[in-house]
């Protein structure tokens, strides 16, 4: 089945700031494709952006904030200085008011001097980087992508809704690889009319995929043949177009045989008619054989 490779949601993940404002490198810089992070690592910052009227009341009220913590303190320390003919409740009224101010002050200082980090939420290598130092970014706009290279999710489409309940066993295609798949269950909503298949892949073999790579999955289903398994590159055309293999009867001699084949795993597949338990067949070389006439 044509398949893709996606991203494994417990093993990859995306960064995205909450608020809208201006990128800055991070402690190594802007990271590049392909590097490798962990988990709590900082990336960039970003720091908000503030509409300037918005600034200046910000400002404004911290500064009235600062003259009132200043008239607090004075008032604190002279009733401290009266402790002894000051009730003791007036004393703990003006030390909360301080307090109150100061926490105030320093809340809305912080507000105009903070940073948004943008950390990796998980360990793995950079997928895609869409950010630049000094680029402006909106909130929820995708700036890096996160994955686990050897934790990859594939998404096969089938054609036959009845396939989600008859799956044996999947293998991922890698060039002449075949990684096992474990499949994890089927979608109940039809996509270009297929029904999407999940399956997660585990191993090392999975570091040559990148997310959004078209592959091919090879699905045994529970449903048994009887016959012979011969490599696919056993099998060969006649000039009537019929399915052949070329069969060793005598030292040098090879006798075409019409055969009926069914799939098998991808590498192999199995005649079903025309082969006999002993038969020898060419597996390589028979594109030089069909072509003697």
């Amino acid at each position: 089945m044509t398949a893709k490779v996606l991203m494994d949601p417990n093993a990859g993940g995306k960064v995205q700031p909450l608020n809208a404002g201006r990128i800055e490198p991070g402690p190594r810089g802007l990271p590049n494709p392909g590097q490798s992070v962990r988990k709590g690592d900082v990336l960039a910052w970003v720091v908000p952006a503030t509409a300037p009227i918005e600034r200046s009341n910000q400002s404004s009220q911290l500064a009235e904030l600062r003259a009132a913590k200043s008239l607090a303190d004075k008032r604190l320390a002279r009733l401290k200085e009266l402790s002894d003919t000051v009730p003791r409740k007036d004393i703990e009224a003006a030390e909360s008011e301080a307090a109150s101010l100061a926490e105030r002050l320093s809340a809305i200082g912080s507000g105009l001097t903070t940073r948004e980090a943008l950390m990796a939420p998980v360990s793995g290598v950079i997928a895609s980087a869409h950010a630049v130092a000094g680029q402006v970014v909106d909130a929820r706009e995708l700036v890096f992508e996160i994955v686990d290279s050897s934790r990859l999710r594939i998404e096969a489409l089938a054609f036959d809704p009845a396939l989600a309940t008859n799956i044996g066993s999947a293998t991922l295609a890698i060039g002449d690889k075949r990684v096992p798949l474990e499949f994890m269950g089927a979608a109940r909503s039809l996509r270009e009319q297929a029904l999407p298949l999940g399956f997660r892949a585990q191993g090392a073999d999975l570091s040559s995929l990148a997310v959004g790579q078209p592959v091919r999955v090879f699905v045994q289903t529970k449903e048994k043949v009887k016959g012979l398994a011969v490599p696919v590159s056993s099998l060969m055309k006649n000039p009537a177009n019929q399915t052949i293999v070329w069969v060793k009867v005598a030292p040098e001699r090879f006798e075409p045989r019409t055969v009926s084949t069914e799939p098998l795993d991808g590498l192999s597949v199995s005649i079903t008619a025309g082969l006999k338990p002993g038969n020898q067949v060419a597996t390589q070389g028979a594109t030089l054989i069909n072509q003697v006439r």
